[in-house]
């Protein structure tokens, strides 16, 4: 039997953060669906909106008011997913009937007063605000007794679910790490122990090595389209160094972290000229007070758009009941995003 090629044959590779397979089917880029066409996505020109209950002066849905905030802005979310004061007994009929009580703590942080404006219209300046308040956040939150995983994301856009238009994220501290930073744990943690080495950094070295999946890249931080991408235009940013968590960062590296967060979310909006659409969270370190040399610090991008501002990739049938599956491979999605330039389109 002849080996197969990765670029026109159907393959799996792969992930071994998770441990799990992704099925790459080269050849159905050649179909003629093209996907369903969503509308268009308005650019938003408003600096102030005072009917948004993001924006400084304005009034929350719970009742709160928003101070006249000049930078970033934090606040316990008004309709939580977790409370503090929840208790964490377990209770059940048996071990397939099981609940259990998850105690925890979600914030907002809006990333500026401007309602116009997105982490890629941003200063580099301004987004390392947004970097220290996460940081600020990560050791608040994982110090508390409680707390043993703090996840920092962003959704972008209305097809990602985010209610509000206003630039801003989410902090969300668990008692119990979260299923995906489980896998995440067990694979590193794994790795580690077996060859005394850190998974992403020798990964790192083979992104470095072949070049076929780079992005960019500054003096800190390497954005490539993970080999295992799941999501059309995925990106994974992997620190340079071998650090574990946002507080182990120097200061250079703040700087570092910000300014390539803008480059791929200008890439991203500059790819299909819209708002990219995007979900993004940081991977980090346990907070459980343990050391974890395994631990990488590592940032996701799942964005949905597929070829066009109007085609999504969904979720379903094959994808649900049985694994992921992507048409488009993370070579050419790479070599995409790579040309594109590195100024704004609106700038």
């Amino acid at each position: 039997m002849s080996v197969f090629d990765l670029k026109n044959d159907p393959h799996r590779r792969f992930n071994p953060l998770t441990r799990e397979w992704v099925l790459v089917s080269p050849q159905r880029t050649a179909r003629p669906w093209q996907g369903q066409l969503e509308e268009d996505q308005a650019q938003l020109t408003a600096e102030y909106e005072p009917d948004c209950y993001l924006c400084p002066g304005n009034e929350r849905a719970g009742g709160a008011r928003n101070p006249d905030y000049p930078n970033t802005f934090v606040f316990d979310n008004d309709f939580a997913a977790l409370r503090p004061e929840t208790s964490n007994v377990s209770v059940g009929e048996s071990e397939l009937i099981l609940a259990r009580g998850e105690p925890g703590i979600c914030r907002v942080i809006c990333f500026t007063p401007r309602h116009d404006l997105t982490i890629a219209r941003l200063s580099v300046a301004d987004i390392r605000r947004v970097v220290d308040t996460w940081i600020t956040q990560y050791d608040d939150l994982g110090a508390r007794p409680f707390v043993n995983w703090v996840q920092i994301f962003e959704n972008r856009g209305a097809m990602m679910g985010a209610s509000n238009p206003h630039p801003h994220g989410q902090v969300w501290a668990n008692e119990n790490p979260p299923n995906e930073s489980l896998k995440e744990q067990a694979a590193q943690a794994e790795y580690y122990n077996n060859r005394h080495s850190c998974l992403l950094c020798d990964y790192l070295r083979l992104e470095l090595k072949f070049e076929e999946r780079l992005v960019c890249a500054n003096e800190g931080f390497q954005a490539v389209v993970p080999f295992w991408a799941v999501w059309p235009f995925e990106i994974l940013i992997m620190s340079k160094r071998h650090l574990g968590s946002l507080p182990d960062l120097p200061d250079e590296a703040k700087d570092h972290l910000a300014d390539i967060l803008k480059q791929v979310t200008t890439r991203y909006d500059n790819l299909f000229q819209v708002a990219f659409p995007y979900t993004m969270g940081f991977h980090q370190q346990p907070a459980d007070g343990e050391v974890h040399r395994e631990w990488h610090l590592h940032i996701h991008f799942y964005p949905p758009l597929l070829r066009s501002a109007k085609v999504r990739k969904f979720m379903v049938g094959y994808e649900l009941l049985a694994g992921p599956q992507r048409d488009l491979t993370p070579e050419q999605a790479a070599a995409t995003l790579r040309v594109l330039p590195a100024k704004h389109y609106l700038s």
